[in-house]
Order: structure tokens, then sequence, then C-alpha cells
């Protein structure tokens, strides 16, 4: 598909004051769908009860979802597409993370042992549903100015990411541009953070398993001493990258684990380290796996240890496009003021949303989900996330401007 992005028109500016409001009944609503989420989380690629419960809510709804190939996540279009213009797309992930839910505090903490949604996939599912909700009303209102698809895309957790799946099933088919959100715990509730260009990194997996001959720990001498050899490459290897890659490319190497070894006076044959590699810079990104061969080539050499390595590509970085970015202040703006959205920088956190940026312009913002006035210190992917759910009445507001100030726009893809 081409890229339309420099094509867009000026939105029209005579109008009247965006309609789209979240309605009580359905602000609560929403709450309960998303705790109902949070109890009953599931991995990538195992979303079946969830996608059942979108489905049935859009169904109820008088829309027509239609699940993946794969058999979780849907797509589902609100008004009908006439072939013209490209649609514009929701998007919102829907898997968990393999962490334990650690809040105690709260009725509709995870029943499901070793998984969380520390990631508030929860949250961007139901403020998606309820623009989708949001907007089937005005379609029915004749206030819908162009049609839009909801975009619910299981396994964003599990590297390349759902999203490569998602678009060979053809969730683009007919989508000219594309939005998402993702929560923000540095950002107040009721703010958004925004950011032309790139605004997370490039993230793959990286396993390395080395061997040799082990012996005694009296004559480390005479042997392949692998657990200092490990060792080496756990700390001179990102050493090593940082001095041969560009310092403006962000480029880290960061371990997550190494085993080595059963005994304390026997040296091992075996051991493993696996990790994550991060860039900012797609140019960095793209040599990256050679560069960390040669590293892990000089070290183990060094300690006589034989290697293998398994580097899993993930994800590019995602690069807001400069105009569907304007288009989301714009949205922002017009629902709680220009002083609701605060610039961003780029994190070296990674996301499949990058892989629909492949194929058409968009953006992702950031939503913020901190209760204004928390001091505390709180993170993404940790077992006691939660968030300020007056996020998701935020959100949907959100969503529902940017749709209709998308749809007012003058000409045609």
């Amino acid at each position: 598909m081409s890229r339309e992005s420099q094509t867009l028109q000026p939105v029209v500016s005579d109008r009247p004051e965006l309609p789209g409001k979240l309605p009580d009944h359905l602000r609560t609503e929403l709450i309960a769908f998303r705790r109902d989420l949070h109890m009953h989380p599931e991995l990538g690629h195992q979303e079946f009860r969830t996608t059942a419960a979108i489905k049935a809510r859009l169904e109820k709804a008088g829309l027509r979802p239609r699940v993946l190939k794969s058999g979780t996540g849907l797509i589902c279009d609100v008004g009908t597409w006439d072939g013209g213009r490209p649609m514009l797309a929701l998007r919102a992930d829907i898997d968990a993370l393999p962490i334990p839910d650690t809040k105690t505090h709260v009725a509709y903490r995870s029943t499901a042992p070793d998984r969380a949604h520390a990631c508030g996939h929860d949250v961007h599912t139901a403020v998606v549903l309820g623009a989708g909700l949001v907007l089937a009303e005005l379609d029915r209102q004749g206030l819908l100015p162009r049609p839009v698809r909801l975009l619910f895309q299981p396994a964003e957790e599990v590297l390349p990411g759902g999203a490569t799946d998602a678009i060979e099933s053809g969730v683009l088919d007919g989508v000219g541009r594309i939005v998402a959100v993702h929560c923000d715990p540095r950002v107040d509730a009721g703010r958004i953070g925004l950011r032309p260009g790139p605004i997370t990194s490039a993230c793959d997996r990286l396993e390395v398993t080395l061997t040799g001959s082990g012996g005694h720990t009296a004559r480390p001498h005479l042997t392949t001493d692998l657990v200092t050899a490990a060792a080496r490459v756990a700390v001179d290897a990102p050493a090593l990258l940082a001095r041969r890659m560009d310092a403006r490319s962000g480029m880290s190497v960061t371990w997550g684990r190494i085993e080595s070894g059963h005994a304390c006076n026997v040296i091992p044959m075996h051991a493993e380290l696996s990790g994550t590699v991060r860039c900012l810079d797609l140019a960095a990104w793209h040599e990256a796996p050679d560069m960390i061969h040669a590293a892990i080539d000089e070290i183990a050499t060094m300690h006589g240890a034989k290697f293998e390595i398994n580097h899993v590509r993930g994800v590019p970085p995602v690069v807001n496009d400069p105009v569907i970015t304007e288009l989301l202040r714009e949205a922002m703006g017009a629902r709680r003021g220009a002083e609701s959205v605060e610039d961003t920088e780029q994190s070296l956190g990674g996301e499949d949303f990058s892989w629909y940026l492949e194929h058409v312009p968009g953006a992702m913002a950031r939503l913020g989900v901190r209760t204004p006035g928390d001091t505390a210190k709180r993170d993404l992917h940790r077992g006691d996330f939660d968030v300020d759910e007056d996020a998701i009445a935020v959100g949907v507001e959100f969503f529902t401007a940017a749709a209709l100030l998308d749809g007012h726009r003058t000409g045609r893809g």
C-alpha cells in the first residue's frame, strides 16, 4: 500500500464542537470490562476468552467483528467502506505477560497464576472497544464522516510480534492510516505524550551458548573455564559494542539470564546467556547482528570457548508520522485543551506496532495512567502495575476525536 501522509489535506476548521463524549453508563461498563480482562489475563496466541468477550460486545452493538484466522484477535469496521479514501485504524493489543500479579489491595487481581496484564493491554483493549461503541452510535446518527477499523491484535509480547501475522491475514486491507496508544505510568491520567519520529526502539532477543572441555576447579589451566568465559561475554560484549557503534544509535545489550554449572568444584562444559538488544536507530539495528557476532567471537576465542548465537530479530523502532502525530495532537487538544499534550522522549522499549508503519503511516501516543499527585515510581512489566481508570475515558474520547477529525479532512487518499 502507498503511504499517504503527504497527501492529507488540512482539517476543515469551521465545524461545531466534536461529538463523541463517553456517556457515564458506558464509562462504568468499560471499567468493568477492563477489570474482567485484568482478572483473566491470557498470553500471546492464547487470547481465546479475551477475543470472545470483545466479539460478543461488538455484536451486541450491532457490529460485525471478524476473528483473525489464527483464532485470536479480531477486526471490526464501524461504518461501510465504499472503496474511497482508505480507513483509519485504531489498534489495541490484547495479550498479557507471563509474570505474577503481586497486587493485594484490589478485587480484580489476576486469577491466573504467573500471568498478569502488567503492560496495560487490558486498558488499550477497553479504549479501542469503547471508541468503537461510541463511533458506532455516531454512525447510526449519521455523524461519522468516514468508516473506521477497530483492530484487536494478539501476541504483541511475543517476538517478532503478532502484528506480522495480523498483517499477513489482511488487517490493513482498506486501511490508509493507523493509530494506537500505550499506557505510560510516568504521565498523569488526563494527559498524553506525543513525539514525531521515533518514539520506541528496535528490540531483539539474543541467546548465546558457550561450550568447552570443563574440568576440576583445582586445575582451571587444563580446562576451558566456561564460567569465566560467560562472565567476560556478559561484561565485555556490551562494552565492546559501546565503542564500536555510534553512541547516538543508542544500542544497548542487556542480559536477563546467565546459567552454567551445578557444583562448586566442577568447571562446567556448558554455559548460556540470554538477553535483549535494543537500538534507537534503524540503521544500527540492521548492523547489530554482525557487530554482536564479531564481539562475542573475539571474547570466546580468547578463552578457548566454542560458541553459538541465536539472534532472534524482533521489532524495528516505532517511527511516528509527523502528519498523523499532529492529528493526534489536535484531537487531544479538542477534547482536553492544548495543555493536556506533552512532549515525550524516545524509549528503549520495543513495540510491534512498528510493523504496521512499514505499510501505512501512523502514530502511537503515550496514554497517561498515573493518578495526578502520585509521587511513587511505577513502571511497566512489574507485577504491581496498575492504572488510574480515568485514563480509559480519556483514551476513548481521544480516539473518537481523532477519527472524527481525520474523517473531516478534505480530499481523498
